[in-house]
Formats: C-alpha cells, sequence, structure tokens
C-alpha cells in the first residue's frame, strides 16, 4: 500500500443549468477532497485506500462502487444504516469557479469513530492523508486526530490539505485553529492561494518559507488555479504555469494536484525533502497539468486525464 486517507466521501450535486427563476438542475458526480486525491493516485499507478463512512442509502452504495472501480481499496469504508451520505451542492460562476452548498448536520463522514479505522491499512501504507472536513464535527475529529498520532508513531510520511469550505466550520477561528493543527503535523502541504491569504496574508513565496521553516513540513505545494503552482522544499523551488484550457467544473482541480503531485515523487522513491530543482519542475508541471486538463471534464474522480496525455501537455 502506498497511500491511505481519511475523510469525506460525498455526491458533488453540479449544477448544470437554470430555469427561469434561477434554481439549478443539478448532476451528481463522486467526490470528497480525499477521495479525488486518492483518485489521481491511483489513476498515476499508485495503490491506495481509504477510511471513511457513507451511509447505506443508493448514494453510499454507488461511491463504494465508483472506489472500486477507480481501483481504491474498499475496506476501510464503514456503511452506516442511522446516517445518510453526505451531499455538496456546487453552482458555478462564469469562469467555472464554486460555490458550496452541504447537506451535513450530520452527514455520514462526520460519524466516523476511531474504534471504526481498519488500522491495518495505515500499518500496510507508506503515506498517511487527510484534511480538515474530518476535523468540523465529532466524532470524526478525534478519530482523524487520533489517526493521524498512529500514522506518526508509525513513522508513516503525512500529507495534509487545509481545504477551506467556511460554511461548515461555526467561525473562522476554529478553521483556522484546525488548519494550523494539520499543517504542524504535516511532512507534504497541499495549499491553494486563497487558503494561504486566509492563513497568512502573504505571497507563495512567503507561504512556502513559512511552512517550512515555522511548521516543519518537508515539502509545500501551493496552487494557484489558471495561474500555476509553487513547490519548494529547502533544496529549490519550482514553479509551474498552467496549459491553456476551458474549464467547465474546477471540482475536485487541487485535490487531483495534490494527488498527481505525490505520485509522482513515490515514482522517484527518494525522500520529498531531497528533490533537487530538476525533479521539482517535473512533479509540479505533471501536477498542474494534471489539474488543468480536469477542468474540461465536470466532477472530480471522473475527470483524471490519462498518465500520457498528461505528459504530451506538459
Amino acid at each position: 500500500m502506498d497511500v491511505v486517507a481519511l475523510g469525506e466521501l460525498l455526491i458533488d450535486f453540479a449544477s448544470l443549468s437554470t430555469d427561469g427563476d434561477g434554481y439549478p438542475t443539478m448532476a451528481a458526480h463522486p467526490g470528497g477532497a480525499p477521495a479525488n486525491f486518492l483518485a489521481a493516485l491511483t489513476k498515476y499507478g499508485a495503490k491506495t485506500a481509504l477510511l471513511g463512512k457513507v451511509g447505506t442509502d443508493a448514494f453510499g452504495k454507488m461511491l463504494v462502487g465508483t472506489l472500486a472501480k477507480t481501483g481504491i481499496e474498499t475496506l476501510g469504508i464503514v456503511a452506516d444504516e442511522n446516517v445518510f451520505t453526505t451531499l455538496a451542492f456546487v453552482t458555478f460562476d462564469d469562469q467555472g469557479d464554486r460555490e458550496f452548498s452541504f447537506a451535513r448536520k450530520p452527514g455520514a463522514d462526520t460519524c466516523l469513530r476511531f474504534e471504526e479505522l481498519d488500522l491495518s491499512l495505515i500499518d500496510q501504507a507508506k503515506v498517511f492523508h487527510f484534511g480538515t472536513l474530518s476535523l468540523t464535527d465529532e466524532p470524526a475529529k478525534t478519530a482523524t486526530e487520533q489517526a493521524v498520532r498512529y500514522a506518526k508513531e508509525r513513522g508513516k510520511r503525512i500529507t495534509f490539505d487545509p481545504n477551506l469550505r467556511k460554511p461548515l466550520w461555526k467561525n473562522p477561528d476554529d478553521a483556522r485553529a484546525a488548519m494550523l493543527w494539520g499543517l504542524h503535523q504535516a511532512d507534504f502541504v497541499k495549499i491553494s492561494d486563497d487558503e494561504v491569504e486566509f492563513l497568512f496574508g502573504c505571497d507563495e513565496k512567503e507561504a512556502g518559507n513559512l511552512l517550512l521553516t515555522e511548521f516543519g513540513v518537508k515539502l509545500a505545494l501551493i496552487t494557484m488555479g489558471p495561474k500555476g503552482a509553487y513547490l519548494v522544499n529547502r533544496n529549490a523551488s519550482a514553479y509551474a504555469e498552467s496549459p491553456k484550457v476551458r474549464p467547465v467544473d474546477t471540482t475536485g482541480a487541487g485535490d487531483i494536484c495534490g494527488g498527481s503531485a505525490v505520485s509522482q515523487i513515490l515514482r522517484l522513491g527518494k525522500p520529498m525533502e531531497a528533490l533537487n530543482a530538476e525533479e521539482l519542475s517535473r512533479v509540479v508541471r505533471f501536477a498542474s497539468t494534471a489539474a488543468s486538463l480536469s477542468t474540461e471534464k465536470p466532477g472530480g474522480i471522473p475527470s483524471i486525464a490519462e498518465y500520457e496525455t498528461v505528459v504530451g501537455r506538459m
């Protein structure tokens, strides 16, 4: 096992069109940031598994089936008859950027308990990944914190996505505290320029330096939407421009960027802190290209381009 992730597996309802009163017609897609992250890793050759919870409803069954079809191990997915699979409703502006509304009070993903986790999957993995959506509510918050501690005690590399979704937090201070806690745990961080602004109010270079020096992060990937991405460790740094695309849905692009980057780091077979400038450049160009190409198709998991297609556009 290369990477095991903990977190939300949900349905993204994406707006296709609107009626005369402005109400959207929606299409359902499999999603959840950790699932999208793992789907990119799996597409590009890694062995992966997800720890999470869904309902026993139709959506939960479909999501587990999608993960299995994608090649992600599903033994760590708990199906609970007492809660409903989490739903996210995504609407778009003219640029394809998103606004989220969640059916999650509670959603199945927030009800995951530590004692329900298949810890053998963490034992087998090289890397443990998590985000902040599993830190918004109990009991998933405690389960996540204990799982991170379990993974770190066993020498696993920790990857983290701050993944700010303001509507899910009672107040911005709670979100900030959870994001900062996660950064202190991580070896690798994928963070967006919007999240950098929320936490630090600085540019990507300053943020990269902060993450390396103040938080002990070994490798930081800062995504900047259509402007590309910036990857930095203590040895070197590299920028990648995004290829020109016609975006229809940016859902999952950041997750795909992060998963694609980790897939290439695993291929290199070197500690992430030891990567040189040339290696960083290839990793960030691949990741930025994969993320950009994914925006040309709806959804997260279904939109990931083939490896050869990504390499051909780098």
